[in-house]
């Protein structure tokens, strides 16, 4: 049988926030912004559902090593380095 994906925390998470919302909309009333946070705190509880039913996938990481090797100066060749401000001709109008 597959592993599936364990969504208590997050179902908690969203548990902690429709308190905390439903302690504004205690302070504050039955406000548009209010109601907006309420279905929005719903919408979640509806899409964490849709997760309940996920196989857990392992993703295998793998690191990429960049050596500190200095690079080849000729790939430096007629580079104009932008991060230093750039080559600026001097200015002879005056």
């Amino acid at each position: 049988m597959t592993d599936l994906v364990d969504i208590r925390p997050l179902r908690h998470a969203i548990d902690a926030l429709a308190e905390a919302v439903d302690d504004v909309a205690r302070k504050a009333g039955d406000t548009v912004a209010v109601r907006r946070l309420q279905n929005d705190v719903e919408r979640l509880r509806i899409d964490s559902g849709d997760c309940a039913d996920l196989p857990a996938v392992n993703v295998e990481r793998t690191l990429e090593v960049i050596p500190d090797t200095p690079y080849d100066e000729s790939m430096w060749r007629d580079v104009d380095d932008e991060g230093l401000g750039g080559f600026h001709r001097p200015n002879t109008r005056r």
